[in-house]
């Protein structure tokens, strides 16, 4: 099943939680509205957000609409037909049916933003502290004296590349040649 990326491309959707005998059409010929239906689109609130002109040209702005660019989570688009299945040798009651889809979309909709509220903040501090100290390492300390054991090993390097020069490659390149001359043929018994 094919996800959008954009949450902009969302389209609202409806459970109907009735059996198809129980369907009672309002007045106007529409059905009542389900109170929790998706929320419609948001982008043009997102987009009269007011910022100062340094968020706008900063790279640390968060994407809005487009959360997940490079389909890092790609494996978390979990619906409840790729988890609950009944064959046709067994089946539940409709409304079981119907109901269990419900409560697991809401209940996993629902717990993922009460664990984002929860979570997301300190995570994302705890996140940013581990890449700044890791990015700090690199650059200050590992890199340099990777630089300077290379540097000062340049004498060890060129002896190792003629060594192998000398004594490897022409081992390797006549044993090739060697070996080179056998032909395997296939025959059906």
């Amino acid at each position: 099943m094919d996800f959008p990326k954009e949450r902009g491309n969302l389209e609202e959707v409806e459970i109907d939680l009735e059996d198809s005998s129980d369907a009672e059409d309002l007045d106007d010929g529409e059905r009542a509205e389900a109170p929790w239906r998706t929320r419609p689109d948001l982008r043009d609130e997102e987009e009269n957000i007011d910022t100062s002109s340094l968020v706008d040209i900063s790279d640390t702005k968060p994407l809005l609409n487009i959360r997940d660019p490079r389909g890092i989570n790609d494996c978390l688009k979990v619906t409840f037909e790729d988890v609950i299945a009944e064959p046709l040798s067994v089946r539940s009651g409709d409304r079981v049916w119907i109901w269990s889809h419900a409560l697991f979309e809401v209940c996993r909709v629902w717990m993922y933003r009460a664990f984002t509220v929860l979570l997301a903040l300190p995570m994302s501090l705890l996140s940013g502290l581990l890449f700044a100290v890791l990015s700090y390492l690199h650059v200050w300390m590992i890199r340099p004296s990777m630089q300077a054991i290379l540097m000062g090993t340049r004498w060890l390097q060129s002896l190792w590349k003629a060594t192998l020069d000398v004594l490897v490659r022409p081992l390797l390149t006549s044993t090739g040649r060697c070996c080179g001359s056998f032909s395997v043929h296939l025959a059906e018994n």
